[in-house]
């Protein structure tokens, strides 16, 4: 079993940055296979970013493309969102994901075995 915990989300001002952090317990874990989704009320939880097959690069969301990195520290079993250049569309859930056998990120949130808890991310203007 894996167990993830988001972290870092908040309030930010339009054009500003977070970093969310995704600290994953279990023996399962394998931090390629991690990524992020999220979710703004009233609409259907959105691919974030995730690392490519066999982990050669990333992937990204059309709408957070060149604005969001995602990164990993294997020894800490951490997964990164680092977002810049916030928009007042951004605003959401934002959900670290896992899955136990995906190793290409995928943008359909049903191939994922596991999920945070997910953290607020609120963007004023």
């Amino acid at each position: 079993q894996v167990h993830l915990v988001e972290s870092g989300g908040g309030l930010v001002q339009v054009g500003g940055s977070l970093r969310l952090s995704c600290t994953a317990s279990g023996r399962t874990f394998i931090t390629s296979h991690a990524g992020w989704f999220r979710q703004a009320p009233g609409k259907e939880r959105e691919f974030v970013a995730g690392f490519t097959c066999a982990d050669t690069s990333t992937w990204y969301g059309d709408s957070v493309q060149d604005r969001f990195i995602i990164s990993r520290d294997n020894a800490k079993n951490t997964v990164y969102l680092h977002m810049n250049s916030l928009k007042p569309e951004d605003p959401a859930v934002y959900y670290c994901v896992h899955s136990k056998t995906l190793s290409c990120a995928n943008n359909k949130p049903t191939r994922y075995d596991d999920w945070g808890q997910g953290t607020q991310v609120t963007v004023s203007s």
